[in-house]
């Protein structure tokens, strides 16, 4: 057995004497079976009889009794050990001796430890914890791991990560296989998923690290799966990205507005603005300024191949836009109004062709934001913005952005001197 093992008989002379006790105290099986007690070889005399009172009390008591003792070893050493007794019957029910099985106090320790640990981690710990098999399959879900994966701790037992991950679960698992194969990586991996939950796909970046784990108990190392650790850092990463994003654009506005300040040519600076402004955020851009009663369009960006913004060549003619085209609401509201064509596929892709051509913008537009050019309390014309169906939506702090910018084209814009501004 892995724990040390003596047994009592009523009188308290040992009977029983294991290999793992051997081990502890040095005290061989022939030198310890038939001593009375462990007065005078396995304790100090001092302590003998106290030792024994409590031993053999277990034979009038039920169950089982902890106990700590300090024993002596065979060389003279002393050892503290944790033991756990209880009483033994004979057939007629009569108290027959007493069975103890001990260990080493530290080695308890650490055991308990073990076992201490694990359960914080499974059931209050801040991290997620998934423990999964060979196969790749969860074996034990920690209550953090079922919270931030949006699942409950059973469901996910047994069965493949790609039911509960939508995307991202090929670069999870090329993770794991990897520390299968190789060990464990030297630093945390931050690895973004879209899960499937009951409340819809919901996507997450978890800040993940990795374990190999091995069987204590083969001659060689076996491994049993992976411990994959994580916590859901997805609101730190989004905070980050906002934040880049906001000192990106900033910087922008600012570089634009120097080097607008240098052009003489009114028309040059809202070309300039628009270089600055399309950057990171856009895959068109377009003006379209107020001549009497209708939108002409003034400066565009090409329709093809990415270049920068340019005056339209033989510009003056209005645009026909149709009733309820977003620049239209635009000037009506005079404020900012986003549209998409929607949809996904082969299919969708033919229909927002169909959308933006019917709204006099570049084929490839699937998304777009309208804003309002004002100066002086006159609206001035249209600032359009038009993203490709590989790209996000247009939100509302895109909006925002798009209305600063906005605001630096209509002063320019104010000098071109427009006909008959609203």
């Amino acid at each position: 057995m892995d724990a040390a093992l003596c047994a009592f008989d009523a009188d308290g002379v040992v009977t029983h004497w294991n290999r793992e006790a051997e081990r502890i105290l040095g005290w061989p099986a022939a030198e310890a079976v038939g001593r009375r007690g462990f007065a005078g070889w396995a304790v100090r005399a001092a302590d003998a009889e106290e030792i024994h009172r409590r031993l053999m009390a277990v034979m009038g008591a039920p169950g089982r009794q902890v106990h700590e003792f300090a024993l002596l070893r065979k060389d003279g050493s002393r050892v503290l050990v944790r033991t756990q007794s209880a009483g033994v019957r004979g057939a007629d029910g009569a108290a027959a001796g007493v069975y103890c099985a001990f260990s080493e106090v530290h080695a308890q320790i650490d055991l308990e430890r073990s076992i201490a640990l694990s359960e914080a981690l499974f059931e209050d710990g801040s991290w997620g914890v998934v423990l999964v098999d060979v196969d790749l399959r969860p074996t034990v879900v920690s209550a953090y791991a079922a919270r931030a994966l949006g699942t409950a701790r059973a469901t996910l037992l047994g069965r493949p990560l790609g039911e509960l991950i939508v995307q991202g679960v090929e670069e999870l698992e090329g993770a794991l296989q990897h520390v299968l194969a190789e060990g464990p990586p030297a630093s945390p991996a931050e690895v973004w998923v879209v899960l499937r939950t009951a409340e819809g796909e919901r996507r997450r970046c978890l800040r993940s690290g990795f374990l190999r784990l091995s069987s204590p108990l083969a001659e060689e190392p076996v491994p049993l799966g992976v411990g994959w650790l994580f916590q859901d850092v997805t609101d730190q990463k989004l905070a980050e990205q906002e934040a880049d994003r906001l000192r990106f654009r900033s910087n922008q506005l600012h570089r634009a507005a120097r080097n607008a300040a240098e052009c003489e040519d009114p028309m040059e600076a809202i070309t300039t603005h628009l270089d600055f402004a399309v950057a990171g955020f856009a895959d068109h851009a377009l003006v379209d300024l107020v001549v009497g009663e209708r939108l002409v369009r003034t400066v565009a960006t090409p329709a093809g191949t990415p270049g920068p913004a340019a005056p339209v060549a033989g510009g003056g003619i209005p645009v026909r836009y149709p009733p309820g085209h977003p620049a239209l609401q635009a000037v009506d509201r005079t404020g900012s109004v986003r549209a998409c064509a929607g949809g996904s596929g082969a299919e969708a892709c033919a229909a927002a062709e169909a959308w933006a051509a019917e709204r006099q913008w570049p084929r490839d537009a699937a998304h777009a934001l309208c804003v309002v050019l004002r100066s002086r309390g006159r609206t001035l014309g249209v600032l359009t913005f038009l993203r490709g169906p590989s790209r996000p939506a247009f939100e509302r702090p895109d909006a925002a952005y798009a209305e600063s910018v906005a605001s630096h084209v209509a002063l320019a814009a104010a000098l071109t001197a427009p006909a008959h501004p609203r």
